[in-house]
């Protein structure tokens, strides 16, 4: 049976990207552990409120897991202690009575602080406009089975696909590295017959955009794989190295 607990928060706040930013203490009383962790926040800001202080400005939307707007820096971890969720997802429970807790929002020179726990995500959005679709008149819903693809390959493809581009890769990168999330991109067409005609023009646009967004280089220490919430493999970097290199040596 879930109980109540006390808590101490240690909250990033920074009122605009110019300004510097400085951590602040709240202490909260009686949460409950069945609550989720944005609940918890909304209880802080709930609390603030009435203080007639300035709520915590944090990011979210479907609190279902799919959407990654909800992207907290909690405890040293992107989106917390479990594994495999997305903050909304993560629960009270991980937390112990008269824990302290840290949130920070994510520490990337592609991710800017817009306000308190929000960062500017457009990069990832101007990466996907470098390359990351399929540029075909598709014209009527063509029948399922009307291009075979291998079980193998459709698999693979999904498994990329599953990421929501939510930046808990860049933050757990010492590098602030963008590999992980672009390799995703790439191998979900890559690996697809509808991706294969513009393979090569993909790779390196998106690369190069990545590269002038100031996101870092991959060393394979794989502690993007490790905190990423929809477990994306490595596996993909190597594929997109490949998809990358191929494109160069027909240049």
């Amino acid at each position: 049976m879930d109980k109540n607990i006390n808590i101490t928060l240690k909250v990033w706040r920074q009122k605009s990207p110019k300004e510097k930013g400085a951590f602040e203490t709240y202490q909260l009383k009686g949460i409950s552990q069945g609550s989720s962790f944005l609940e918890m926040l909304d209880v802080l800001n709930e609390q603030l409120v009435n203080e007639g202080r300035e709520p915590v400005f944090f990011d979210h939307d479907c609190r279902e897991g799919i959407c990654g707007m909800c992207s907290l820096y909690i405890n040293g971890h992107p989106h917390g202690p479990d594994t495999a969720v997305t903050t909304c997802q993560l629960h009270m429970r991980k937390f112990n009575d008269g824990e302290t807790i840290t949130i920070e929002p994510w520490r990337s020179a592609g991710f800017p602080v817009i306000r308190d726990l929000t960062v500017d995500r457009q990069a990832y959005d101007k990466i996907i406009q470098a390359g990351g679709f399929v540029s075909v008149n598709t014209g009527g819903v063509p029948d399922a089975n009307a291009i075979a693809i291998p079980k193998k390959d459709a698999d693979l493809a999904m498994d990329a696909a599953a990421c929501i581009g939510c930046g808990a890769c860049v933050a757990a990168c010492k590098n602030g590295s963008a590999m992980l999330f672009v390799s995703a991109k790439v191998s979900q067409l890559a690996l697809l017959p509808q991706g294969k005609i513009e393979a090569a023009r993909r790779a390196k646009a998106m690369v190069a955009k990545m590269d002038e967004l100031g996101f870092g280089n991959c060393t394979n220490t794989r502690a993007c794989e490790m905190e990423c919430p929809k477990n994306i493999s490595v596996t993909n970097i190597a594929r997109l190295n490949r998809e990358y290199l191929t494109a160069k040596f027909k240049d």
